[in-house]
């Protein structure tokens, strides 16, 4: 997947590059390591042909190129290339006029938090399990002056290869097969750091927020988001076994407690900017993502209850500072 070439702006331009140098060694060797790493290989040069100046990433979906770019044999081309990659959990986008109608409607929780958060603009941020890097491509649209993107899974990581190897003159942002636990301790570099979705996979939630703090620039910000119950007070879900079908579900916490874990790990000017309940409308199976989805998680009989009688999914954004 050539990360060398990718990062090299990267790399050039942050006081990231000893670390980023290794990582960036690295990462081929990774990917290649994947069963499915040739095939995949093989769609992302067959994708990189096709390239485009005609780029929008201030669309809900984010757009590269459009029909009138390429002709309909092209087109479909491109479309059977891009569904090989299945599933596509996060998007929408919008290919040289081909509808990635993707799992998520990421332009939801996006719309909920973006004027909730400080100006992206000429900022370094970094996007921790940024998927197929929907959101990272959003954060450009904003501003931001270099994105970093972090997800140990191959295929996402593929995914944004291919979107981003379609556009002629690259874009500032970059990706990792890593996870958070691989990042150096300690960076004190990051503008703003997006943790959205992560939080209540990890086994200790109050180490993954004293990693995030020590992620920012001193002043910098947060953006967590991550699933949370109804109640007053302190109140905590852990779920017996799975929590909608899922098996990595540890800490649910009310609002208020999650506010409180952030003072405590030393973040300042703590506040929610939403909670949502996830719809049906926001989390669907689609073409581009054919297994269970919402729907199959919850109690057909009651949707306010997942399948295991739990409280069906709640997801709250906060944003808070590191200290000067």
């Amino acid at each position: 997947m050539h990360y060398a070439e990718c990062c090299k702006y990267s790399i050039q331009q942050t006081p990231l590059e000893p670390w980023l140098t290794d990582q960036v060694a690295a990462a081929d060797r990774i990917c290649s390591e994947h069963g499915d790493y040739s095939r995949w290989h093989a769609i992302l040069e067959n994708l990189y042909q096709f390239k485009t100046g005609k780029i929008d990433f201030t669309l809900p979906a984010v757009q590269f190129g459009n029909k009138e770019q390429i002709r309909p044999a092209q087109q479909q081309q491109i479309q059977q290339y891009l569904l090989a990659l299945h599933p596509w959990r996060k998007g929408p986008f919008n290919v040289f006029g081909i509808a990635v109608d993707s799992e998520w409607r990421s332009d939801i929780k996006w719309q909920r938090l973006q004027n909730s958060i400080s100006p992206l603009l000429g900022r370094h941020v970094l996007d921790i399990g940024c998927g197929n890097g929907y959101y990272m491509f959003r954060m450009l649209g904003e501003g931001a002056r270099w994105v970093l993107g972090i997800d140990p899974t191959i295929l996402f990581n593929a995914q944004f290869r291919a979107l981003s190897r379609m556009i002629e003159h690259g874009i500032c942002a970059d990706i990792l097969p890593i996870g958070i636990d691989q990042l150096p301790d300690k960076l004190n570099f990051f503008d703003t750091v997006f943790s959205m979705g992560v939080l209540y996979h990890r086994r200790s939630p109050i180490d993954h927020l004293y990693k995030l703090l020590s992620c920012l620039r001193p002043g910098g910000e947060l953006v967590l988001e991550t699933l949370v119950i109804e109640g007053p007070g302190d109140q905590l879900l852990l779920p017996e076994n799975r929590y909608a079908k899922m098996r990595n579900i540890w800490f649910i916490p009310t609002p208020a407690a999650l506010e409180r874990w952030l003072r405590r790990c030393g973040f300042i000017d703590v506040k929610i900017a939403d909670v949502s309940a996830t719809s049906l409308d926001e989390q669907r199976s689609t073409e581009w993502m054919r297994f269970e989805s919402l729907k199959d998680f919850l109690d057909p009989d009651d949707l306010s209850k997942t399948v295991e009688g739990l409280p069906a999914p709640r997801r709250a954004i906060l944003v808070a500072r590191r200290p000067d």
